[in-house]
């Protein structure tokens, strides 16, 4: 048995025992001395192994580096914890995506029958790399009053989503970003590349009107004076945790015409557009405007253009 110093996030004892798989610090061994170097190594803590994990300078610990811990530690023996700190953003996104879901929304029409109801009999991860797919076998409440059978469901793991359409209302005129898209090319449509409404990531310990700002300045050199939120929600429930966070971002566009936007370090290719209000409402009566954000940010721009015209 050895008593390393833990110090850093292990200071706090839930992630400690998420790390340590419930072993005191007082009882390592070596395979817990193990599990320390695989943590240290997937999150860039520093560490001596056997020794020291973590500096009082590195913080400590909350909700999301628990849950983070959860999944990193889910691949202790099968993933390389190298290859688990190059996902860390998108762990720490997919962390970030629990905490925002656990309030819920209302339920004065729908059930309030809670997620704790379900009978989770078994979890497999299918497919662990930037995204995760994830199998389950679960039974759960029936409106008749009973339980459903065991069912296998399989569910793609992904994280929030800012999406906003930057509009300026003195000049009438909208941004769009054009880029290709796996979706539409796996799909087999012969046009993969689409329009859409400035989009990104929500990363660990980012709000989704901070993503969305962000995202404004590094895909089009955007900076918004305003921002409204227009809807939050699901975009694909049966097979998908995706949820999107959709605003409208008021902003000076000066110039129409095309333009390039994106991060290398992203592999980003980017388009984009400004082009008036009505080509813009164009697109959804030709059907060019094509996915959800953009056709539900454009009806809404319908709906409140007059008021943001009034007010620019």
């Amino acid at each position: 048995m050895t008593s390393p110093k833990l110090d850093g996030p292990l200071g706090d004892k839930e992630l400690r025992d998420i790390v340590l798989n419930g072993c005191a610090p007082a009882e390592i061994g070596d395979t817990e001395i193990a599990r320390l170097d695989h943590y240290a190594r997937a999150t860039g803590l520093s560490h001596v192994s056997g020794e020291r994990y973590g500096d009082a300078e590195e913080g400590g610990a909350g909700a999301l580096e628990r849950l983070a811990a959860q999944e990193i530690m889910g691949g202790f023996g099968r993933i390389a914890p190298e290859t688990l700190y190059q996902r860390r953003g998108m762990i720490l996104s997919r962390a970030a995506a629990r905490i925002a879901a656990a309030p819920g929304v209302p339920a004065t029409q729908r059930s309030d029958q809670s997620a704790e109801t379900v009978e989770l009999i078994r979890s497999e991860n299918m497919h662990e790399g930037f995204f995760t797919f994830r199998a389950m076998e679960l039974r759960h409440p029936r409106f008749d009053g009973g339980m459903s059978d065991v069912l296998r469901r399989e569910v793609f793991v992904a994280t929030d989503a800012a999406i906003l359409l930057a509009y300026d209302p003195k000049r009438d005129r909208v941004l769009l970003v054009e880029q290709f898209r796996m979706g539409p090319y796996g799909r087999g449509d012969p046009r993969p590349w689409i329009l859409e409404p400035i989009a990104g990531r929500v990363d660990g310990g980012e709000s989704p009107e901070a993503t969305a700002r962000r995202e404004a300045r590094e895909e089009a050199g955007v900076e918004l004076y305003g921002i409204e939120r227009i809807s939050s929600h699901y975009c694909t429930p049966g097979a998908s945790t995706e949820y999107f966070h959709l605003f409208l971002g008021l902003c000076d566009l000066p110039e129409l015409g095309h333009g390039q936007g994106g991060l290398d370090a992203e592999h980003e290719d980017i388009r984009t557009h400004v082009i008036d209000y009505e080509v813009a409402q164009g697109l959804l009566d030709s059907g060019e405007a094509d996915n959800g954000p953009l056709i539900l940010s454009l009806l809404w721009l319908q709906r409140e253009r007059e008021r943001l015209r009034a007010s620019a």
